[in-house]
């Protein structure tokens, strides 16, 4: 696994990015669609880099909130996309979580 290639947990439900978990897209979602809200997440993300950089805060606030609706239909907020009631970790440090032990020994593995 190469540095830029985010850790997944074992059930595929998170990348661990400095530590902490991070919702996985709904692997269940069909590829055209995951494809299109990704396309609209990555057109969110650059409209509140414009809108920053305009210091533009309703612009900002408005592209905000279409970042926050296409990772809401790609799963990675609002309901979890599992069905086994599992509590959702998102933004917990993995050390704090039942994948503690996990992540201790991929960072052992991994020299991290």
């Amino acid at each position: 696994m190469n540095s830029s290639t985010p850790l997944t947990t074992p059930d595929g439900r998170y990348i661990v990015v400095r530590g902490r978990l991070w919702r996985c897209t709904n692997p269940e979602l069909p590829e055209p669609q995951r494809q299109h809200w990704v396309q609209q997440l990555m057109r969110a993300r650059r409209a509140v880099a414009q809108a920053k950089r305009a210091r533009d805060p309703q612009a900002e606030r408005e592209a905000r909130d279409e970042v926050d609706a296409a990772k809401r239909a790609l799963g990675e907020r609002g309901p979890v996309w599992w069905q086994d009631g599992a509590t959702d970790y998102t933004r917990y440090k993995a050390a704090n979580t039942p994948y503690a032990e996990w992540y201790a020994t991929t960072q052992a593995t991994r020299g991290d």
